[in-house]
């Protein structure tokens, strides 16, 4: 990746950047994995007969069990557990499917085999909303904390899923860094 940089002006202001075939693959592939697992927390809504009346929709009231899932889908109170559940049921869905606008921003404007990006204001927040999502999920499941190194041992499994880490985080924050310009 060459960097994000900003084009043009006004109404017309882009944000562009270049990426390869290989580094499209890799977010194409961790977007539509983020994807598939919040596709996986729907399917386990309950069935809601006043959702059918009221067109309410409503999720599940627990914290996923999964430690990425629960990582992208946090609870929304922690000190009262019924209520957590209860706004857990009731904005879960909502959240579950702006994440899934987000990705769908990133597939859209995202070349298959690598190129060009440009990206409106608007497809850049989208952008970064996604690439938050896919460093949540990578983040927990490498169990990345702050006193991690940044290169592990070559014998560690998580060694080159780092790399990869790394260099969302560099993606992520050139896009910040240009979209900020823009305002």
């Amino acid at each position: 990746m060459n960097g994000w940089k900003r084009s043009g002006r006004g109404g017309r202001a882009r944000i562009v950047a270049h990426l390869d075939a290989q580094e499209a693959a890799v977010l194409r592939g961790l977007v539509d994995e983020v994807r598939r697992m919040l596709d996986g927390r729907t399917a386990e809504r309950p069935a809601d007969e006043l959702e059918e009346l009221t067109g309410l929709r409503t999720g599940p009231s627990e914290k996923p069990d999964d430690p990425v899932l629960a990582r992208l889908l946090p609870d929304f109170a922690t000190d009262d557990g019924a209520l957590s559940s209860a706004l857990r049921s009731l904005h879960e869905p909502e959240l579950i499917e702006a994440k899934h606008g987000a990705a769908a921003v990133v597939l859209e404007t995202l070349p298959p085999a690598g190129g060009r990006v440009e990206l409106t204001p608007d497809q850049a927040d989208a952008w970064l909303a996604a690439l938050n999502d896919v460093r949540l999920a990578l983040g927990t499941a490498l169990d990345v904390s702050e006193d991690m190194p940044d290169d592990l041992p070559a014998d560690d499994p998580r060694a080159s899923h780092l790399g990869v880490y790394h260099w969302l985080t560099y993606v992520q924050d050139g896009l910040v860094q240009s979209r900020m310009a823009m305002r």
